[in-house]
């Protein structure tokens, strides 16, 4: 088994908007010491210029899907030249709670040389998701637009 961890900082201070309740401005510092501006969603009184909770997690599902993508690819014999997605989630209401219900990935993926046919990419696609540590960890419902 692997350990991965981070430090989540914060201190207090007068939202910047509204000074009658407190910043939600944070810094997340992962292993590697890279640190993430981050803060609550706009919706929730966060600060659009950091990024939220429930963008780290479409990206982190986005990048796990993408890294399992690109080493079944190459394993098949169709090397990626290039990979980009636009992950969307969507936060709707459950038994539990607020949650992130939905997220769509939609990565657009250009070979090397050979192109797989329609149904190797979906192949492809449904390999990683199935073996991605983040989407075997959400409750989310993640959907592939493969368009």
């Amino acid at each position: 088994m692997s350990m991965h961890t981070a430090t989540i900082e914060w201190s207090r201070a007068p939202h910047e908007a509204d000074p009658k309740t407190f910043t939600r401005n944070h810094v997340a510092t992962m292993a590697g010491g890279q640190q993430v501006k981050m803060s609550s969603s706009p919706d929730f009184l966060g600060d659009p210029h950091c990024a939220d909770p429930e963008q780290m997690v479409i990206s982190a599902l986005a990048s796990c899907h993408m890294l399992f993508f690109l080493a079944l690819a190459d394993v098949k014999g169709f090397p990626v030249a290039h990979y980009s997605d636009n992950p969307v989630g969507e936060l709707g209401k459950t038994d539990k709670g607020m949650a992130l219900t939905r997220i769509v990935l939609s990565p657009r993926v250009g070979f090397v040389d050979k192109q797989p046919d329609a149904d190797t990419l979906a192949a492809i696609h449904a390999s990683a998701h199935k073996r991605c540590f983040i989407a075997n960890s959400l409750t989310a419902k993640v959907e592939l637009d493969l368009g």
